[in-house]
């Protein structure tokens, strides 16, 4: 998630060199045509390109809509599953029967759950990127039984909320907790469980392609009717006046095709990673850990 206002020129430039490339090879041939073939160019109409560039500017308008759209509802999603996180280990440290310590563990099932509902925001964040969920982060807040088990299973996020409603099985078989505390605690996990969905729904629902490449080739096609219509009257001023209006166009199609994936591992993306840490500092703090680690530090600009 990008952090600052003063972002790097070069990540800028970065993004969209190829393209300025194009446009400068083919403002540049124009140029050698004019001298060449002027008494054939056909003349070009400023309405032309004036009428084509409101209805691009129109088009790339919905599109930065639509990406930011989707780059929001994450962004809620991850808000809500800070709120569920909070809110499951809240209520097992409140309505947890302090005198059942089960399976006479030295770590009582409130830490265990804990830890592993840290070990989860981790692990899913890391899946919707495509990486290894089991970081150390991961493998830090749990056993290495339930490290082994999660190897086993497709959906390594899916698997965590398993062994924490089996944690929760156990708490109400022993009558560690009441019925009514039970529903309670297992609608927080299936709340946590639905967001799992929501963020898995976006992250593999595709942003319509063709409508990418129309508006990519309606760019280049008005930037080519512009330049057409620009070479003849302002002569070689018409480089630099096209470069920095291709710069525009450019900038605000690659803004919206960043948006539209809110998880692929870029600084525009969401900042799971230190949405994960302020998870685990807030549950930390609520188990008085002395070893509670700092924020997230942003990386340069942005923040992961």
């Amino acid at each position: 998630m990008l952090i600052e206002t003063s972002i790097p020129f070069r990540y800028i430039f970065r993004k969209i060199k190829l393209d300025l490339i194009r446009v400068l090879i083919f403002s540049i041939t124009f140029h050698i045509i004019l001298i060449f073939f002027s008494s054939y160019l056909p003349q070009i109409p400023f309405q032309l390109p004036t009428v084509l560039g409101t209805s691009i500017s129109l088009l790339l308008a919905f599109n930065v809509n639509q990406a930011y759209d989707r780059w929001w509802e994450a962004r809620k999603v991850w808000g809500a599953i800070v709120n569920d996180s909070r809110s499951l280990i809240i209520q097992l440290k409140g309505f947890i029967n302090n005198e059942h310590d089960l399976q006479g563990n030295s770590a009582s099932i409130l830490q265990r759950m804990a830890h592993r509902q840290i070990a989860w925001c981790y692990c899913l964040g890391q899946s919707l990127r495509g990486n290894n969920p089991i970081t150390a982060d991961v493998e830090n807040n749990l056993s290495p039984e339930n490290v082994d088990f999660i190897r086993t299973q497709n959906n390594k996020p899916f698997a965590l909320l398993m062994l924490q409603m089996d944690d929760l099985k156990e708490l109400y078989e022993t009558e560690a907790i009441n019925s009514f505390q039970q529903v309670q605690i297992n609608s927080t996990i299936t709340r946590l469980c639905d967001s799992m969905g929501k963020v898995e729904r976006i992250n593999s629902t595709v942003f319509p392609v063709t409508y990418r490449i129309f508006i990519h080739f309606f760019i280049y096609l008005f930037l080519i009717i512009l330049s057409l219509a620009l070479v003849e009257t302002v002569g070689w001023f018409e480089i630099p006046i096209l470069t920095l209006i291709a710069s525009t166009f450019f900038l605000i199609e690659k803004t919206a095709k960043h948006m539209q994936d809110p998880f692929k591992n870029k600084p525009t993306d969401t900042a799971v990673t230190a949405i994960a840490r302020t998870i685990e500092i807030n549950i930390k703090q609520i188990l008085h850990r002395p070893n509670v680690p700092e924020p997230l530090a942003p990386e340069g600009f942005y923040l992961m």
